[in-house]
């Protein structure tokens, strides 16, 4: 028997926007009616791959691993990570001059994509299986996120594919933009690329979940209603941005989307999996389920 009194775990990403998403939860800055939250923060990557296990009560996810868990979880209806004409993007280093770059300005971007070793940040990400849905094929190498830019330095990878801090950070730290995989799919599409949500173990009883999602949903608007304090507790999280572009950044992923996935959202995360599995990235799809 479930109690109001249950420790629930929460599993979210050490990065400023999840952090400005669960701020009030984790200060009680507002009702948790009781329940009680302990919080797990580990790179996206490994929150997939505890997923998979069945590990935790309340997860940030991949909305491509969502399709390995479906089993086990529901998608709530707020805390999406989507980008509405931008996203995860395929970097590589800027040319020196009369330099030969390794990947071409040619228009067939995807023929010499697929002639390069990729870094990306873990196969389950959204990032790898919207690069799979643009590309088909490529070789690559897994490399966590942060350590991208790196190994594209040292020449372990001709392109880096960025998620996170990194798409605001990239020009600064010496490498160009080959693609943006949010403004390629919304140009397909015409939808939002959904890159992250939250889900809730279906063990967990029906009657439960909607104050479960309710605290989720009100932490989410507090931060938006408090942003500056908001955003000043997420900095310690915000790898190589100041207080300005960190607040940039959040802005990508904290939106209306964040409070409510809407029939847009939900749309797309049909979409992206579903095409996903017509081009044979996803074998034996679930039932796509949004908690109430």
């Amino acid at each position: 028997m479930w109690r109001p009194s249950e420790v629930f775990t929460l599993g979210h990403s050490p990065d400023p926007d999840d952090a400005f998403m669960f701020y009030a939860i984790a200060k009680n800055k507002i009702d948790l009616r009781g329940y009680r939250f302990e919080h797990r923060l580990e790179d996206i990557q490994t929150l997939n791959e505890r997923a998979l296990r069945g590990e935790l009560h309340i997860s940030a996810i991949s909305i491509h691993a969502y399709a390995y868990v479906a089993d086990k979880y529901a998608l709530l209806p707020c805390g999406a990570s989507m980008g509405d004409g931008y996203g995860p993007l395929v970097i590589r280093k800027r040319p020196t001059p009369n330099a030969q770059s390794p990947i071409s300005n040619s228009e067939d971007v995807r023929a010499e994509l697929r002639d390069c070793m990729i870094a990306v940040p873990g196969k389950m990400t959204s990032a790898f299986l919207a690069l799979q849905l643009y590309l088909g094929e490529f070789k690559h190498v897994v490399v966590p996120f942060d350590q991208i830019f790196e190994a594209v330095n040292r020449g372990d990878a001709d392109a880096g594919l960025i998620i996170h801090e990194g798409q605001l950070t990239y020009a600064k730290s010496g490498f160009e933009k080959i693609v943006d995989l949010g403004e390629w799919w919304k140009q397909q599409t015409g939808l939002p690329l959904p890159l992250g949500g939250n889900v809730i173990r279906k063990d967990i009883p029906v009657n439960i979940r909607p104050p479960l999602c309710q605290i989720m949903r009100e932490s989410i608007e507090f931060g938006l209603a408090h942003r500056d304090e908001a955003v000043h507790y997420s900095m310690p999280y915000a790898r190589d941005m100041n207080e300005t572009l960190a607040s940039k950044f959040i802005g990508m992923y904290v939106n209306d989307f964040t409070r409510d996935y809407g029939e847009t959202g939900r749309s797309a995360i049909r979409r992206f999996l579903g095409d996903a599995q017509r081009a044979g990235y996803i074998d034996n799809l679930a039932k796509i389920e949004f908690a109430q």
